[in-house]
């Protein structure tokens, strides 16, 4: 249960830092490095668009034959980039603090 609420922490972190680092590249206006950014959510996004069942997405967001709404496919592709950057840094954070040093006690 430690190992859970120690990489959750972890978790959180990477999350706070790549929303900052995403407002960063806004500010920058950088947004080839977004486009690049969000083009690593798609893959995810697909793959939850096709496999969850359309009665979801329906329930979920209110709208019709929500798997084809680009909308809502380019807020998943978001949310599955910054996921995926903070389980990236989260990995980064724990191992550099409690997997390296054999963990605080």
């Amino acid at each position: 249960m430690r190992v859970l609420m120690q990489f959750g922490g972890c978790f959180v972190l990477g999350l706070a830092i790549s929303i900052l680092l995403l407002g960063g590249l806004l500010l920058a206006g950088a947004s080839g490095c977004i486009e690049l950014w969000l083009f690593t959510g798609k893959p995810l996004a697909s793959l939850a668009l096709g496999l969850l069942p359309g009665g979801f997405w329906q329930g979920l967001t209110g709208l019709v034959d929500a798997a084809r709404n680009p909308a809502l496919r380019t807020f998943l592709e978001l949310c599955a980039a910054l996921g995926q950057c903070a389980l990236l840094l989260a990995a980064g954070f724990f191992h550099l603090w409690y997997r390296r040093t054999g963990g605080a006690q």
